[in-house]
């Protein structure tokens, strides 16, 4: 190769290198996806999708209810149900017959999606069945956020109570009103300007949006979750009156003196 070549060829390589770089963009400055599509994709695959079972006795109970909540993946290859004219994933489980009622199961449902702002969440639905695979207690099961030190404490947290001695089996789905719904977030979605990916807009509805698929956790209540959900926020806080206007109304103490001054001038 000429010497002149060999002197041009790095820097050939180096503006090759550099020109691509141009294409590539940083997660963060990267425009979100529209926040409808996603969810629309995973609601169209679940539509798609050939129920397996049609009743609560055409399921399989083979797994045992976790003595602590364990983390479950529902996905398009996941088994469909048609439950009372809902089409959803579905887990099934035995109940620990050892167990004393009352006793609580914990859930947990963790953000399906790479932005706030097209997120979405799979909301459970539950179903306590006697040894005869009939319904004794179906329950939507509220949400509440909760963002812990750890990705085990943070997700949208939720709780379900067995009272019933004749609970022997457990369904967790999602019903089409719990699909239709949404759990409030405390934390405003982020959206990217047209004109200038750099400038954010937090204007946001505060709601996480339900979808079909997700993850989620399901087992007996530990003292990670029991205290997560003590801590969870499940709704929108109501208005006060400020925070300097609530310490005037709790503390009595006249802090400033003005009592005292406006008494020594009616004196």
């Amino acid at each position: 190769m000429p010497r002149i070549l060999t002197r041009l060829f790095p820097l050939a390589v180096a503006l090759t290198v550099l020109g691509g770089c141009k294409t590539i963009v940083p997660p963060n400055f990267r425009p979100p996806e529209n926040p409808s599509v996603t969810v629309d994709l995973a609601r169209k695959a679940l539509d798609d999708a050939n129920p397996c079972c049609g009743s609560f006795a055409d399921l399989s109970y083979q797994d045992m209810l976790p003595w602590q909540p364990k983390r479950f993946e529902l996905t398009k290859d996941t088994p469909v149900a048609n439950l009372n004219g809902d089409r959803s994933y579905f887990l099934a489980f035995r109940l620990p017959q050892g167990a004393q009622t009352p006793y609580t199961i914990a859930m947990k449902s963790e953000l399906n999606g790479r932005w706030l702002s097209s997120s979405y969440l799979f909301a459970p639905t539950v179903v306590i069945l006697d040894d005869a695979f009939q319904p004794l207690h179906a329950e939507d099961i509220q949400l509440c956020e909760y963002i812990g030190w750890t990705s085990e404490t943070t997700g949208a947290f939720g709780r379900f109570k067995v009272e019933d001695d004749r609970a022997r089996y457990l369904v967790v789905y999602s019903s089409a009103k719990q699909q239709k719904s949404q759990t409030y977030w405390e934390q405003s979605p982020t959206t990217f300007s047209a004109e200038a990916p750099i400038k954010m807009n937090s204007a946001g509805n505060f709601k996480i949006q339900h979808g079909p698929d997700g993850v989620v956790y399901v087992g007996i209540e530990n003292d990670t979750y029991k205290s997560a959900l003590k801590n969870a926020v499940c709704g929108q806080a109501a208005p006060g009156n400020g925070v300097i206007n609530t310490l005037k109304d709790v503390v009595s103490t006249d802090l400033l003196g003005k009592d005292a001054q406006k008494k020594e001038k009616g004196s």
